[in-house]
């Protein structure tokens, strides 16, 4: 009895992978958001990860030389060495966001311990790239001040102490929320039409009328979906990993792959109950992947959730992708398992909370 349970389950998972394999529009439906929603993540990074401006340096000397060397080597700048001329046309171009000129006698005033100033001039068109300016360039003069060492009229010592070892790129943050948004909408989309397709092409009634148990039936729909979500998010991880993106070491592979299968889990139940309860596939797709972007959104996708406002993080508190979201990043960025325990058991419940639905669901839409 248990080995034809078995069967039947693997014969509805086998039918609907290769069904999936055969709809390129469900596939494109797959990975249309999440890549647009990556492309958007990487076009805003490398606009605002760093400024780009004109520096103009007109001392030769040994002090001029080396403040044009920190103001290159801060990686907070696109620099483009100019003349005066040249700055001012990129500047009214709006090619650069500011100017930065080091005057022909910084040498001679830092040697002589006068004030030096550096001038900066700022189109201030743009909020963030101005306060970039504001706060980067008084930075780098702190650097240049450090480096005088006992010789310099500013006594300045910088220390550094960072909470986390892995300087994680503005861009790499954005993968791990388009990973849980791939899972999310994939689960939501292929749950959902493979259930629905049923209904829609009336092949529900030879699955009732065949001599299979409805258990059957309900997990080889379930199964086949998070499967296939599954897979996806394996391969996506391993994708970054292959390209820099992300990189799990040690045991917080096994923890970022079960946050995969989880997730997984989550949603491919999820779109089985929807599946069942609207047995339309055009409805089914339009309303998981508003459901999977609104999800996105209140996990932090397109921010970090901690520095969003209170009653915002209060109602992603009741999104289990927030919990995915902070399981990913853990692992795979900072090799760490904090609220590891937490995470994992609110994705469980949540996932069986899910496949309760998408039983129930499923029961309703057969017995009708």
């Amino acid at each position: 009895m248990l080995a034809m349970l078995f069967r039947a389950i693997w014969v509805i998972l086998r039918k609907d992978i290769r069904v999936w394999l055969r709809q390129p529009s469900t596939i494109a439906a797959t990975f249309i958001p999440p890549i647009g929603f990556l492309l958007v993540g990487a076009l805003g990074a490398a606009a605002v990860g760093r400024s780009p401006v004109a520096l103009v340096t007109l001392d030769s000397g040994p002090k001029g030389v080396q403040m044009a060397q920190i103001f290159h080597s801060a990686d907070v700048f696109r620099i483009t060495d100019a003349n005066p001329r040249q700055a001012h046309d990129l500047y009214n171009r709006i090619e650069v966001v500011a100017i930065i000129t080091i005057p022909a006698d910084f040498t001679q005033r830092v040697e002589s311990h006068q004030s030096a100033p550096i001038d900066v001039t700022v189109n201030n068109l743009n909020l963030d790239f101005t306060n970039d300016i504001r706060r980067s360039v008084p930075d780098a003069i702190t650097q240049f001040y450090q480096a005088q060492g006992s010789s310099s009229a500013i006594k300045v010592t910088m220390g550094e102490h960072d909470l986390r070892q892995r300087d994680v790129q503005l861009f790499e943050y954005s993968v791990i929320p388009t990973l849980v948004l791939l899972l999310t909408i994939s689960g939501l989309v292929n749950g959902g039409l493979t259930t629905a397709r049923e209904w829609e092409s009336r092949t529900v009634k030879e699955l009732l009328l065949s001599p299979v148990s409805r258990v059957a039936i309900i997990a080889g729909k379930i199964v086949a979906s998070f499967i296939i979500t599954a897979c996806l998010g394996t391969f996506v991880l391993f994708l970054g990993y292959i390209l820099g993106w992300t990189r799990p070491e040690g045991i917080y592979w096994f923890s970022a792959l079960l946050t995969i299968a989880l997730v997984s889990l989550l949603s491919s139940s999820l779109g089985v109950a929807l599946g069942a309860a609207l047995q339309r596939i055009q409805v089914v797709i339009g309303i998981s992947i508003n459901a999977a972007l609104y999800l996105y959104f209140l996990a932090g996708g397109i921010g970090v959730l901690a520095f969003e406002p209170v009653w915002l993080q209060n109602i992603a508190a009741f999104d289990p992708l927030t919990y995915g979201r902070h399981a990913l990043e853990m692992a795979i960025f900072y090799s760490s398992s904090d609220l590891f325990a937490l995470d994992m058991g609110i994705l469980t419940i949540s996932a069986l909370a899910a496949m309760c639905i998408g039983i129930l669901s499923m029961r309703r839409g057969i017995a009708a």
